[in-house]
């Protein structure tokens, strides 16, 4: 990695701060990651890429000791910059991937990056992701922060529990029609019954369901691709869908979610 600039360049502060590049080709969130890292004194944001080709020249012209790396981006996605920068001899910051499918979690590790970060970024898992660089940068000899395990699940869980009057209903998973937290409370839709659930973050419940069911569509919201019954256009080009259950429930599509939204249904 490049030596780590122990005093702000931009702000002047004496504090030791982490020279950082974001590469992301969706401007909301390119954008939304912005403001989020601005919370983190720490992070010095020393440039932005709009797609990998761009990202590549960045990296070597800023030498930044941290890069925030989507995945897929037209031309060269996230994982071939990597691979331009080791063919390049470019010496690696490190990386933390970010991506909204949850597969891509595994060859982040496998590629040594320092984390991955599944999309809509929530701000408590980055939290994490920013205690962790802290500690391996700026304080090597403190003891590891833990993280959530990769998600790994190729079926996921077949019954999940519901709290529903004064009751632990099983059901099962391929029931639950929509999760929504509010609160830090997780309200759980099912064909037959509405309740909550022990999982203390939407995150953590979608990694215990199937991958290929279970969509993050807004930061709020976890959906079963299986019980959508409409796509509602909406305005500036945003969507919201009409679930499956009695109600019809509409739930919107973040605007970080509209491309993977147009990929599932051929928009």
């Amino acid at each position: 990695m490049a030596g780590l600039v122990h005093c702000s360049r931009m702000s002047g502060r004496n504090a030791p701060t982490i020279p950082t590049v974001i590469a992301d080709d969706e401007s909301p969130a390119l954008d939304e990651l912005l403001f989020l890292l601005k919370e983190f004194p720490e992070i010095e944001v020393v440039g932005t890429a709009r797609n990998g080709v761009e990202a590549v020249a960045r990296i070597e012209e800023l030498e930044p000791d941290l890069v925030f790396l989507d995945v897929q981006m037209p031309g060269l996605d996230g994982l071939g910059v990597i691979h331009k920068l080791k063919s390049d001899g470019v010496p690696l910051p490190a990386f933390v991937l970010c991506t909204a499918y949850e597969q891509y979690a595994l060859e982040a590790f496998r590629l040594e990056a320092l984390d991955y970060l599944l999309k809509p970024v929530e701000r408590e898992r980055l939290v994490l992701t920013i205690d962790r660089v802290k500690r391996t940068m700026l304080e090597p000899d403190a003891p590891p922060v833990a993280v959530p395990a990769i998600p790994v699940n190729t079926v996921g869980r077949a019954k999940i529990l519901v709290r529903a009057a004064g009751r632990n209903l099983i059901v099962d998973a391929d029931d639950l029609i929509y999760a929504t937290i509010e609160d830090g409370l997780i309200t759980m839709v099912t064909s037959t019954v509405e309740g909550q659930t022990n999982y203390k973050t939407l995150e953590e419940l979608q990694s215990s369901l199937d991958p290929s069911s279970f969509w993050r569509a807004h930061r709020s919201y976890l959906v079963n691709i299986n019980r959508i019954r409409e796509v509602i256009p909406w305005f500036k080009s945003s969507y919201q869908l009409r679930m499956d259950d009695k109600r019809g429930s509409e739930v919107p599509v973040s605007r970080v979610q509209t491309k993977r939204l147009r990929e599932l249904f051929k928009l």
